[in-house]
C-alpha cells in the first residue's frame, strides 16, 4: 500500500500532479527514487508533445552577484501571458539565470546540458522539462547574455515586470561600487537604455555600412523634399548628427535631465570620483520580439476540451 506521506514527499519532489504520483508510486511498487525517474520520464513526454506549441510569451529576468562582477539578462518563453505572470514562472526564470551565472555556457544548446547548481545529477534540460510537466505548457529557454568576471561592474534593470530588460558593463574602479551616487548613475543607465532603445554605445561602433545606408536615405529624402543639390549634402551631415544622437547612447538626451546628454551624465561621474568612467557594452531585450505570436482559435479549443 502507497502511504499518503509518499505520495507528498514524491509530489513536493517533482510539482507533479497527486495522481501522477501516486500512479508513479505503484508502478514502480513504492520505490521513490524509480518513481522520480518515472515522472521525470512521463515530463519527457509531455514536453515532446508540448514542443510543437508556440511559446511567445514569457518573461525577461536577470541576476548580478553581489559584488557585481558577473550578470546575467535571459529570456524564457512559456505560451500564455497568465503563466508568465506568476510567481513560480518567475521564480523559475531567476533560476535558468543564477544558473547561466554559475556556468561559463557560450549559447543555450550548451547552458541545456550543462549541470544544474541545485543538483549536479540534473542538466538544466532537465528541470526545464520537469517545469513543462508541472505546468502544462511549452517552455523555451531563448536567449541570455553572460557578463562574467568583468573588471569593472554590471548593472541590470528590468522594466514592466519582464517585458523588457538591460544589462550593462561598465569601465569603473572598485572603489566606486562603495558610493551611492555611483550606484545611482549604473541604474540610471541601465533603465536610459530600456526607455531610449539605443543601439550602439557611441558613433564609433556605427558600421561605415550602415552609415552610408543611412545617409542615402537621407540624401534622397532631402531630394525628394525639393532641395537644391549644391546644399543636400550639408543637410546630410546635420541630419546623420540626429541619426547619432537616436541610436548612440552617449549621444541621446538623458531621461532625466534633458538639458544634459549621457555622455555629459558619464563626464560628471568621472569626474566626481576621480577615475576613469566608461560604458563598455549593453544589450536590450524586449520580450518576444521577432517572435510568431499564438493565435488561440476558441470556439476549436472548447470543442476539443469538450470531446475528451
Amino acid at each position: 500500500m502507497i502511504s499518503a506521506q509518499v505520495v507528498k514527499e514524491l509530489r513536493e519532489a517533482t510539482g507533479a500532479g497527486m495522481m501522477d504520483c501516486k500512479k508513479a508510486l505503484v508502478e514502480t511498487d513504492g520505490n521513490l527514487e524509480k518513481a522520480l525517474d518515472y515522472l521525470r520520464e512521463k515530463g519527457l513526454s509531455a514536453a515532446a508533445k508540448k514542443a510543437g506549441r508556440i511559446a511567445a510569451e514569457g518573461v525577461v529576468n536577470s541576476f548580478v552577484t553581489d559584488d557585481k562582477k558577473t550578470g546575467v539578462l535571459v529570456e524564457v518563453n512559456c505560451e500564455t501571458d497568465f503563466v508568465a505572470k506568476t510567481d513560480e514562472f518567475k521564480t523559475f526564470v531567476l533560476g535558468i539565470a543564477k544558473n547561466v551565472a554559475a556556468g561559463s555556457s557560450a549559447d543555450v544548446d550548451s547552458l541545456l546540458a550543462q549541470g544544474t547548481i541545485e543538483d549536479s545529477s540534473k542538466t538544466v534540460k532537465d528541470i526545464v522539462t520537469e517545469q513543462v510537466a508541472t505546468i502544462g505548457e511549452n517552455i523555451s529557454v531563448r536567449r541570455f547574455v553572460l557578463n562574467k568576471d568583468v573588471s569593472g561592474a554590471v548593472e541590470t534593470y528590468i522594466h514592466m515586470g519582464g517585458k523588457i530588460g538591460v544589462i550593462v558593463e561598465f569601465n569603473c574602479p572598485d572603489s566606486a561600487l562603495a558610493d551611492a551616487d555611483f550606484n545611482v548613475f549604473m541604474h540610471d543607465i541601465a533603465m536610459q537604455i530600456a526607455a531610449a532603445s539605443p543601439k550602439f554605445v557611441s558613433s564609433d561602433e556605427v558600421p561605415e555600412d550602415e552609415i552610408s545606408k543611412e545617409k542615402e536615405i537621407l540624401r534622397a529624402q532631402a531630394l525628394n523634399e525639393g532641395k537644391p543639390e549644391k546644399i543636400v549634402d550639408k543637410m546630410v551631415e546635420g541630419r546623420i548628427n540626429k541619426y547619432f544622437n537616436q541610436v548612440c547612447l552617449l549621444n541621446q538626451e538623458f531621461v532625466k535631465d534633458s538639458d544634459k546628454k549621457v555622455k555629459d551624465v558619464v563626464k560628471e561621474q568621472a569626474t566626481k570620483l576621480g577615475s576613469d568612467i566608461s560604458i563598455i557594452s549593453f544589450t536590450r531585450y524586449q520580450m518576444g520580439e521577432g517572435l510568431q505570436k499564438r493565435e488561440d482559435d476558441f470556439v476549436a479549443e472548447v470543442m476539443n476540451q469538450a470531446s475528451k
